[in-house]
């Protein structure tokens, strides 16, 4: 893929011993030059970054390298860890609403060769650990948005997607959504940490309630990963 070093001056060094095992994607927004320019601009009162800008013709602009920290996830929480800054990837990619606004073929692609080529370099990313902004920041942020094709990066490899129809999910939802990764209720107001998981696994209806179809494919992704915390 066609990748095109663009250095931006926000990221520190990751601390002694850190292993990146979460990989973050996000929508910028914003049109790329302006992306790149806010993401590069150490002026700013609040300096962001990302380790990637991925424009909609598929070329990837790498800001910071993975071995530094990017300034992109904000306040954030994943299994039972925050400040996930120090031990993610993150990608911006160009599109101005993902809630509103399609995600180009040939941007997809790049993308999930993108995301192929970081995973293999940090083997610590499990494949729940591929998430959306709104995965680690419910009620903050909603990209990359109801649009975005996760089943299609599921079937190539990159995340994970829950099958339909299958056996409902016993005992406590809320405790089980934290078991998978999501911040617990006493961080997050409940209802926020359900339409999180339904923009990611089930956005044809986000509405924060744990109906039997969302609590079935909660069920389903636990399985995946074998139960595990």
């Amino acid at each position: 893929m066609n990748i095109v070093d663009q250095p931006s001056p926000n990221h520190a060094p990751r601390p002694d011993g850190a292993v990146v095992d979460i990989l973050v994607l996000h929508y910028t927004e914003l049109p790329l030059q302006e992306s790149l320019d806010i993401l590069s601009d150490a002026a700013r009162e609040h300096r962001v970054s990302s380790h990637y800008v991925l424009a909609e013709d598929g070329t990837a602009y790498r800001l910071v390298p993975e071995d530094q920290v990017a300034w992109h996830a904000g306040r954030s929480h994943w299994r039972g860890r925050e400040a996930l800054n120090t031990t993610s990837v993150g990608i911006e990619i160009v599109n101005l609403h993902g809630d509103r606004h399609d995600y180009p073929p040939r941007q997809i692609a790049a993308l999930i060769e993108l995301c192929k080529a970081i995973l293999a370099r940090h083997p610590a990313i499990e494949p729940r650990n591929v998430v959306g902004h709104s995965d680690i920041a419910p009620k903050r942020k909603i990209d990359p948005g109801l649009r975005f094709p996760w089943a299609a990066l599921a079937a190539a490899g990159v995340g994970l997607w829950p099958k339909a129809g299958g056996r409902p999910l016993d005992g406590d939802f809320y405790k089980a959504l934290q078991r998978f990764g999501y911040a617990p209720p006493i961080a997050v107001p409940p209802r926020d940490i359900v339409k999180a998981f339904q923009r990611h696994f089930r956005p044809a209806q986000v509405d924060g309630m744990p109906d039997p179809e969302t609590r079935a494919l909660l069920a389903d992704l636990l399985d995946q990963v074998g139960g595990a915390a």
